[in-house]
């Protein structure tokens, strides 16, 4: 039976300052480590040996996948990076503080640019240093690929022929496979995988660190789904991103 481990990437320095992080680089805080070092334990606890990895080309994803394979003893294993799999691009709310933007938009706004499955966030100009057509990692993409604001409706759409081209395959190879990435293309991912609706998709909140397990069938479907470790802490890690706008 195919076995995927979704794992989103560990606290980073701008998680720490509440900011809309989106496609900037942020590295993970001393707090992201230890969670990705204990995610890596939680596997090692329950005998889950992934063979291959699969992680975005930003830095806090790349680190997480490879503190918890060192606390895997699996460092060796093949590894797959992929812009596909990146954070969902925030736009021009990109590095702006979530609880300030709810004070000076309203929480009903904030929450649809969050949220929505449909709705994007401003876009930033095409002049903007923040935009990635300046990123050396996508320098070879075509201009018409690299997003300037996404929704998440946009971000399944690129993370889904990653995930058929690229990580069904090794599913079908009997690897067991191991995605770490971001809130949002995890979220794509669950929504395809669970069938979760466009308006329910807004109340998933994925918590940091904490590896979640899918045993599909043939057709890449769940036959069961769960995190592993404690189920409380869990759901206060989840609990805590949904607080991140309102400062909570």
């Amino acid at each position: 039976m195919p076995t995927l481990v979704l794992l989103r990437h560990g606290e980073s320095t701008w998680n720490k300052e509440n900011r809309f992080t989106g496609w900037y680089d942020a590295d993970l805080s001393e707090a992201g480590e230890a969670e990705a070092r204990a995610s890596g334990g939680l596997l090692v606890e329950e005998g889950l040996g992934a063979d291959v990895v699969h992680t975005s080309v930003q830095k806090r994803a790349i680190r997480t996948a490879n503190l918890a394979l060192e606390a895997c003893d699996r460092l060796w294993i093949p590894v797959r990076r992929h812009w596909r799999l990146n954070e969902r691009h925030y736009g021009d709310l990109q590095g702006l503080n979530k609880k300030e933007t709810t004070d000076r938009y309203g929480e009903e706004q904030v929450f649809l640019w969050r949220r929505s499955y449909d709705v994007p966030p401003p876009p930033l100009a095409p002049d903007d240093e923040r935009h990635p057509r300046f990123d050396p990692r996508y320098a070879g993409l075509p201009p018409e690929l690299l997003p300037a604001a996404e929704c998440l409706k946009d971000v399944v759409t690129r993370v889904l022929p990653y995930w058929y081209d690229a990580v069904v395959p090794d599913l079908v190879a009997g690897r067991v496979v191991l995605v770490a990435a971001h809130g949002n293309s995890l979220r794509a991912l669950v929504k395809h995988l669970e069938g979760i609706g466009d308006d329910a998709i807004a109340g998933l909140n994925i918590p940091t660190g904490i590896p979640r397990v899918y045993e599909l069938d043939g057709d890449m479907r769940p036959v069961s789904a769960r995190y592993l470790g404690d189920e409380a802490e869990a759901a206060r890690k989840a609990e805590a991103v949904a607080n991140q706008a309102t400062g909570a």
